[in-house]
């Protein structure tokens, strides 16, 4: 499979998290991205990132990111990579290779959200770049 790439829909899946009280709690990808609005009003206090986990790798599968070492005892894992998301669709996929970390972090994403501000309308990219 393909890695996914910009202009490519983002598969449904379902990722975990830990909540305020270390429970594991699971989400739709697809009602993150349509619902955000109804699920924002459920966490009025979080104002933070969610991290979220994909432990059995079939959400990063879908995204055609999986990266095998099981030859070094490590199974399969997901590549580094950051992905800039504007309504299910792909804007931006920085997928490193191998072990590398060149083109994933912050600063590369944050870079790529000034560059896109010019090219984007709408209210929900607007509030992406407040």
């Amino acid at each position: 499979m393909a890695p996914i790439a910009v202009g490519d829909v983002i598969p449904e899946g379902t990722l975990a998290y830990f909540d305020e009280e270390d429970q594991l709690q699971s989400v739709s990808v697809l009602s993150l991205a349509k619902g955000k609005k109804a699920w924002a009003k459920t966490y009025p206090e979080n104002k933070h990132v969610k991290f979220l986990a994909d432990g059995s790798a079939k959400y990063t599968n879908a995204l055609g990111l999986e990266l095998d070492l099981a030859e070094m005892g490590l199974g399969i894992l997901s590549r580094r990579y950051a992905l800039l998301i504007d309504d299910l669709q792909v804007k931006v996929a920085n997928v490193e290779s191998g072990g590398e970390f060149t083109v994933s972090g912050a600063d590369d994403i944050l870079s790529s959200l000034q560059i896109s501000a010019c090219s984007c309308s709408g209210f929900s990219c607007a509030a992406r770049f407040n």
